[in-house]
């Protein structure tokens, strides 16, 4: 038989951790709060203005750039009106970081994957145009290519038809979901090129992750923070150097700088779109569950983003590359009935 006891402590727990049933109408928060990616920071921003125009009387949500890892770090940090309500992620979330979660309360996350972006390569309008492949990219950037110390100092030492310029790439910092992207979708398929990195895999993943992953410090690569808008400043001031970020930032910036291609193909929103770019990546944003009833219009919130992530719509209006249909449906899907995130897909 149920105790009616036992049920009064539970609600009575669960009030006090969100501050007092309620939360942000008690006084506790009464502003919804995003961090993490800043590649999805100004999609955030986007949202927040629609979302405070179709909600008179709400205060725009407060969105942190803080970078995808370090943000995971803030939502995983705990339940209540001190923790982020969300999370913004140009990556999926790691089953380490929802381990942390799970051990700080956070058990019942949503997922909602909210469009496409590229890991972009570009320079100033006025570079060179180096056209790089990864394997290319992975001997330029990687701290041992290989297993061996990198000595390239110019580009011509990674290819004899490459400039003989120093090598020089600003990028994204290692909280940064662009930088694991990186690591991903181009440094370890380049380093994997080598039949032994690929066999390493198995035997020493451990060596293998270090060895493919791991970025150079000597100066070729340098982490240029969470502003993405600097890369493209510092592009500008060094047409002879190359910027990583997201594609919304090139696009945003197209009469200043140009894609560089990877593999033969030039990062747009067709190549994103269809995945034929070797850089595409999905987007989300991550939910915590036990907010929707106690920070107010969390969830309508979630429902502008739902409302503008198709085609011609607000989100694709500033720069973000719309998901397949199927993927926007099963996400609207996700978005409407807080289908709580299955921990076991996550790696």
């Amino acid at each position: 038989m149920t105790n009616p006891k036992l049920i009064l402590t539970v609600a009575t727990a669960t009030c006090a951790l969100l501050a007092g049933c309620g939360g942000a109408q008690n006084g506790s928060r009464d502003q919804i709060r995003a961090v993490g990616s800043s590649t999805v920071y100004p999609f955030a921003k986007a949202i927040a203005d629609g979302f405070t125009a179709a909600n008179p009387g709400m205060k725009s949500p407060i969105i942190e750039s803080t970078g995808t890892g370090a943000g995971m770090k803030l939502f995983c940090g705990g339940v209540g009106v001190a923790h982020p309500d969300i999370e913004n992620a140009s990556r999926r979330m790691k089953k380490s970081e929802y381990d942390d979660c799970a051990k700080n309360g956070v058990k019942d996350i949503v997922e909602i994957q909210v469009g496409l972006d590229g890991v972009a390569f570009a320079e100033a309008s006025g570079g060179p145009g180096i056209a790089l492949t990864p394997v290319q990219i992975y001997r330029a950037l990687a701290a041992n290519p290989f297993g061996k110390p990198n000595t390239a100092k110019n580009w011509s030492d990674i290819d004899p038809s490459f400039p003989a310029e120093p090598i020089m790439v600003y990028g994204p910092p290692s909280t940064s979901g662009t930088r694991d992207a990186l690591k991903e979708l181009i440094l370890t398929k380049g380093c994997e090129t080598d039949p032994a990195m690929k066999a390493l895999k198995d035997t020493n993943k451990d060596l293998h992750d270090k060895t493919c992953a791991d970025v150079r410090s000597d100066g070729a690569y340098v982490d240029s923070g969470e502003n993405d808008n600097l890369i493209v400043q510092k592009l500008e001031a060094n047409p002879k150097a190359i910027g990583i970020f997201g594609f919304s930032y090139l696009e945003e910036n197209s009469d200043k700088l140009k894609g560089l291609t990877i593999s033969g193909i030039t990062p747009t929103y067709q190549t994103i779109s269809d995945f034929t770019y070797p850089g595409a990546r999905p987007l989300y944003i991550y939910v915590k569950s036990a907010h929707l009833s106690a920070i107010k219009g969390l969830r309508e919130f979630v429902a502008e983003w739902a409302k503008s992530w198709g085609v011609g719509g607000l989100l694709a209006k500033n720069g973000m590359v719309v998901a397949p249909e199927a993927v926007r449906t099963a996400s609207a899907s996700t978005a409407s009935a807080m289908t709580l995130l299955d921990p076991t897909q996550l790696k």
